[in-house]
């Protein structure tokens, strides 16, 4: 089940209710053994997706070329580059392992002996990437089974790129594997050639794993962010937790991308062919997914893989990112590949993800520029926000004062004039341009910083840079408040706020009401989120309360007292 606190959440802040204006079907499970062929918007015809069996990611019964090569014993060739250390097995070319430097982790778990934090490892022994498989006419070449021979025993990314090759045969196939990796990023290009298809095309499957290891402290929230991304005309997320245990779920594609990702973490897939033309896409058929069986209410995994031509010439490739979901990197990648990162929810992401976007780089400026911790640079920016709308809502205030001090004269037309709706209005028009007063005024002030509201929210709940950094007492932004004084400062100063702007306006019980129950439902909905962002609400609230009162004490100064209320009380008869 998705998660539905942050929808909840957004609705309180925005005291409206925030649902997606698109919903989309969801993929149609398929029974295992059913085939699919997709067309692609051009009429040309995809690929099928291979059939993932639920218990492993390549079945054993099925028809196979039994690989001929001589059986040696497997070995881990060891990548070294500045960013990362990725080993990849001689058994397949599979990559077996995967340790970010720059990332610590932060699961219970993974800690070393002397107590610090181990960095980041998001491959499963059980569960490497690219177990892939060749399907040649009604045979099938299980590459991840062929024993390669590698052209070097380590390679070390350092100074410029680098190659690591790997040559295999298996059923009268020869196969060679070429992977091409830079210094300086995640991406890793990988080319291949199959010799002896004879003229026969064939299709590859692409084996994405099963989801990645455990490596927050919150593993709930990092199950309920883990899916698969698909990328054609938009992106849409499938997440691990909607789809069906035991059922394959197919997501048809062509794609430009597929991405597998955790909350911080993405493995994604760029199909290419050097045939086609510059910025060709469809080159990914489609996707298969089979979700595990897990103990809890929803699967926390899925076996995926992804199928792509080989032309009769027998050479591929494709690229691999596998790195933390920096938006730099991302966007470097092209494609729109930092849509990885979902700021927003369907419909909404268009208008919001440009704010979400501009506020993440201003919080790296700030923190680069300014040379502060990124705790104070949340509490900066919710000043500088504040003192920016001022002037907006400055304007908003004082129009809902405007409107309250002419309030008696509006109930008398209204009284005066209420079997003639005409004149009634006619008279309310008269009395608004008398008194300069717009009745819309209080709102679209109000209504137009609500995007970027939301976006401050998705950026401090799913930015990598906030992962893991302390501030204050709080040992990690992107987590709750270990003593929630945060969210007790937020809902505080929020009754503040509301307590202030009451004064000075006729008694309302309603009003009142809400003054008291706002504050608490925030508490509530807020205190497990991150702390990032009820430091952020509550700098906002802290930060507007001078301006509440200067408003209060204009407002006392042009609306009138209201009268008090007199008790007529009638003689018993």
């Amino acid at each position: 089940m998705n998660d539905r606190r942050p929808l909840i959440a957004i609705a309180l802040i925005l005291l409206i209710s925030v649902a997606p204006m698109f919903l989309r079907k969801p993929p149609a499970p398929v029974a295992a053994g059913d085939s699919l062929v997709t067309a692609t918007d051009t009429g040309r015809v995809a690929p099928p997706v291979l059939q993932v069996a639920p218990a492993a990611v390549v079945p054993t019964d099925s028809a196979a070329l039994v690989p001929t090569a001589p059986v040696v014993p497997e070995t881990v060739v060891a990548v070294r580059s500045p960013l990362y250390r990725f080993g990849i097995s001689t058994l397949g070319g599979r990559i077996v392992s995967s340790r970010f430097l720059e990332y610590s982790a932060m699961h219970p778990g993974d800690t070393l002996a002397s107590g610090a934090r181990d960095t980041v490892e998001l491959i499963r022994p059980e569960a490497p990437l690219l177990a892939n498989r060749l399907v040649v006419g009604g045979d099938t070449l299980f590459l991840d089974k062929v024993a390669f021979t590698p052209s070097a025993d380590s390679v070390g990314v350092i100074n410029g790129p680098e190659m690591l090759t790997l040559t295999g045969t298996s059923g009268g196939y020869q196969i060679e594997l070429r992977y091409s990796f830079v210094p300086d990023d995640y991406h890793v290009r990988i080319d291949g050639v199959i010799t002896g298809l004879n003229g026969r095309g064939a299709t590859l499957t692409i084996g994405l794993g099963e989801g990645f290891r455990d490596t927050e402290s919150d593993t709930v929230e990092n199950h309920r962010e883990s899916g698969i991304v698909t990328k054609l005309d938009g992106t849409e997320l499938t997440r691990f937790a909607s789809l069906d245990p035991n059922q394959s779920t197919v997501l048809p594609g062509p794609f430009e991308w597929v991405a597998v990702k955790s909350k911080y973490f993405v493995a994604g897939l760029f199909a290419y062919d050097s045939s086609a033309a510059a910025g060709a896409r469809g080159l990914i058929g489609g996707v298969q997914a089979t979700a595990r069986p897990e103990a809890g209410e929803n699967p926390l995994r899925a076996v995926v893989a992804a199928s792509m031509v080989v032309p009769a010439s027998g050479a591929f490739g494709w690229t691999l990112f596998l790195g933390p979901m920096e938006y730099d990197r991302l966007t470097a990648m092209g494609h729109d590949f930092d849509d990885v990162n979902p700021y927003g929810w369907p419909g909404f992401r268009t208008v919001i993800r440009p704010f979400a976007v501009a506020i993440r780089t201003v919080f790296v400026w700030m923190h680069e520029t300014l040379n502060v911790g990124y705790g104070w640079v949340i509490v900066l920016f919710g000043v500088l926000v504040r003192i920016l709308l001022w002037p907006l809502n400055q304007k908003a205030m004082r129009s809902m004062t405007a409107m309250q001090a002419i309030q008696p004269q509006l109930t008398a037309l209204q009284t005066r004039y209420k079997e003639d709706p005409q004149r009634l209005q006619a008279e309310m028009f008269k009395l608004y341009k008398e008194n300069k007063v717009n009745p819309f005024g209080g709102c679209w002030p109000m209504l137009l910083p609500y995007p970027l509201l939301v976006a401050v929210f998705f950026v401090l709940a799913n930015t990598i840079e906030l992962r893991g950094v302390p501030f204050l007492w709080m040992n990690d932004l992107a987590r709750y408040d270990p003593l929630y004084i945060i969210p007790v400062l937020m809902a505080a100063s929020m009754f503040a706020v509301s307590k202030i702007g009451m004064m000075g306006m006729p008694p309302n019980p309603q009003t009142k009401m809400m003054a008291y129950l706002m504050p608490v439902m925030m508490l509530v909905f807020f205190h497990k989120f991150a702390s990032g962002l009820n430091l952020y609400y509550a700098v906002q609230n802290i930060v507007s309360l001078p301006q509440q009162w200067l408003i209060m004490q204009e407002r006392k100064k042009l609306v009138p007292k209201a009268a008090p209320m007199v008790e007529v009380k009638t003689k018993k008869k």
